[in-house]
């Protein structure tokens, strides 16, 4: 597989999350999977690339290459999910959660949805028909193209303004169903965005990707989403 060095992406074209719906979008299913980390070794994560550990009842994430973030993943079939986790940034200032479907052929390394964290925003993003779909990730990285490729995009993704504490432990609850995808930030709905690529009928798994020195995780959960 091709790797990128950089997985997130800040665009200028992309809108603020201005409608976001106060309500959820859907109810708590089937519980599918749960961590709370207290063991040694990780479990059902797959370290695809390192590097990831678990130590102390948390699981820790920190980028081990130079060309690419850190991958730690976790199969789980999903179309409709809800996925809970609590993060704490310790010495990076960004991650990824992504979702992805290995079978499809029509994006980059089969990228369907994601999430993006830094410290002043938080990034939603439809990648199977946005920045990861074939055409479009080769355009992106024409200069003759970008311009267009960046047009093609300009719906697919939707930032909201958060700040995010270093050293802090944050929750996060990362919802989509269908089409629509809704992000809450420490009990407050803060991201929303509406894409065709969301609805893809299969998440595969979803992971995470940390870029810089650290970042720490802890009660991971997922449901389907009702």
């Amino acid at each position: 597989m091709k790797m990128i060095a950089v997985m997130l992406v800040v665009l200028p074209s992309l809108v603020r999350a201005a409608e976001v719906p106060a309500e959820p979008l859907a109810e708590k299913g089937e519980l599918v999977f749960t961590d709370d980390f207290e063991r040694e070794g990780l479990g059902e994560w797959k370290a695809l690339i390192p590097g990831f550990s678990v130590n102390d009842g948390v699981l820790k994430g920190w980028q081990a290459k130079d060309d690419h973030g850190a991958v730690g993943r976790v199969y789980r079939p999903m179309k409709d999910a809800i996925v809970e986790f609590k993060f704490k940034l310790d010495g990076s200032n960004r991650f990824n959660v992504v979702f992805d479907d290995k079978n499809y052929k029509g994006s980059h390394a089969g990228h369907i949805a994601r999430v993006a964290f830094s410290p002043a925003q938080i990034r939603l993003g439809d990648d199977k028909e946005g920045i990861m779909r074939n055409d479009i990730f080769a355009m992106r990285r024409d200069p003759k193209q970008k311009a267009k490729a960046d047009e093609l995009i300009k719906d697919r993704g939707s930032v909201a303004k958060v700040k995010v504490d270093a050293g802090k432990w944050h929750h996060v609850v990362i919802e989509i169903v269908g089409d629509r995808m809704r992000v809450s930030f420490d009990g407050e709905p803060v991201g929303y965005l509406q894409s065709p690529g969301l609805a893809h009928p299969t998440k595969e798994s979803v992971h995470f990707t940390v870029n810089g020195s650290g970042v720490l995780y802890d009660n991971v959960k997922i449901w389907k989403a009702k």
